[in-house]
């Protein structure tokens, strides 16, 4: 049986990333996923690359990494990932003042200029211009997330390293040191396993008794395909509910619950949010629960209508479009930080996980953790380390 020196468990954004920056400082990895056709949460995800959100000297710097590195991703990854600058428009609900709607953006590296809502028209042509008080304009990036994994890891493949399908079923443990993993059809041994399962992380952590502050919604969204609609920019908006209820979710208090499956820790949510890809792909929602069994069943076709009532608020021309619904796993920390590093009590066994700003900040991390782990400490990491958070 052949060792490697890494084992990553989860072929999405995250796993993706970070078996290919792994086997570029010289390790040797296999990269394990028990799906071939991706389910995850980058496979549904916007693609949006909010470079301009860093709020803290921590979150600023990552993210400015983060928008650089993906400007000459392509070219690096010689596979392209369709990156393009894309208008931001957040908008703001009739009800609602903009200028102070706008105030809570004040600490971004790049603050929102506030548009009218006949200039935010004149941006998006689609936009139901009473729908709407204002909106805050931001400049994004945006790329194919499916384009990005497909690059990620074919330039992995070139650099020797290993693909296979298989559902981890447990973790090969030497008292307290993990050598391997388990899947249904074989079984691989490894220096270290790196969890990047996003939403199931948890749940495969909890099979070597290894509690973590880590949790998941799952979202919920329409996907449609259209070449007569035109959208010209990215439409969310500006007060997200999902993050307030993900502080809500991820309250110490309520931890124990999401080790009980049947428990729905906060109401649902609905954020408003559109992007269309160059392809004509739309994609539309969304809807946040907060549910602890990750197969949880929800009502597809309640939740598909009350998506489409909301974005054709806002967008009309896109409430009946066809298309289908889709939910994923989305993980998140209780801090809007990711998580990422070894596990206490048990070595060989890392974390890499929790990023509410995937695109922006995970590629610039899988090559800081990449390099770290090779012997060239990094304090960012450090900081990021799941061992911030008391265990009780």
């Amino acid at each position: 049986m052949k060792t490697y020196d890494w084992i990553v468990v989860g072929a999405g954004l995250a796993g993706s990333a970070l078996s290919y920056e792994l086997a570029k400082v010289g390790f040797s990895v296999l990269l394990l996923d028990q799906f071939a056709a991706p389910q995850n949460a980058t496979r549904y995800s916007y693609g949006g690359i909010a470079y301009w959100s860093g709020t803290t000297e921590l979150t600023q710097q990552i993210c400015q990494e983060g928008i650089e590195l993906h400007r000459t991703l392509s070219a690096e990854l010689d596979g392209d990932t369709r990156f393009r600058e894309l208008d931001l428009l957040l908008t703001v609900a009739p009800d609602r003042d903009p200028t102070q709607v706008a105030a809570v953006y004040a600490n971004c590296a790049i603050p929102p200029t506030i548009l009218s809502s006949d200039a935010a028209c004149e941006i998006e042509p689609l936009l139901e211009r009473g729908a709407i008080a204002a909106a805050l304009h931001l400049p994004h990036g945006h790329i194919s997330p499916e384009a990005v994994i497909n690059a990620y890891q074919q330039a992995f493949l070139r650099l020797g390293g290993t693909i296979q399908l298989g559902q981890v079923t447990r973790f090969i443990k030497s008292r307290r040191q993990v050598n391997g993993v388990v899947t249904q059809v074989a079984s691989y041994e490894s220096g270290n396993v790196a969890i990047c399962a996003g939403g199931m992380c948890r749940a495969l952590l909890k099979t070597v008794d290894l509690p973590v502050r880590h949790y998941f919604t799952q979202a919920e969204l329409v996907e449609a395909r259209s070449t007569e609609v035109q959208m010209r920019s990215m439409v969310m908006p500006a007060e997200l509910q999902r993050f307030k209820m993900e502080a809500n979710a991820g309250r110490v208090e309520t931890d124990a619950l999401w080790d009980e499956p049947g428990h729905e820790i906060t109401p649902p949510i609905l954020d408003v949010g559109v992007v269309q890809f160059q392809d004509g792909t739309l994609r539309m929602g969304q809807i946040s629960r907060t549910l602890t069994d990750p197969n949880a069943p929800v009502e597809a076709a309640q939740s598909e209508q009350a998506i489409r009532n909301e974005v054709g608020h806002v967008l009309p021309a896109l409430k009946n479009l066809s298309g289908e619904w889709y939910c994923c796993l989305v993980a998140f920390s209780s801090d809007r930080l990711p998580l990422i590093g070894s596990l206490p009590n048990t070595e060989g066994i890392h974390l890499f996980s929790g990023f509410s700003n995937p695109f922006a900040i995970l590629p610039p991390l899988a090559r800081r953790f990449a390099h770290h782990i090779s012997g060239q400490p990094d304090a960012t990491i450090q900081q990021l380390s799941p061992n911030r958070f008391s265990q009780t």
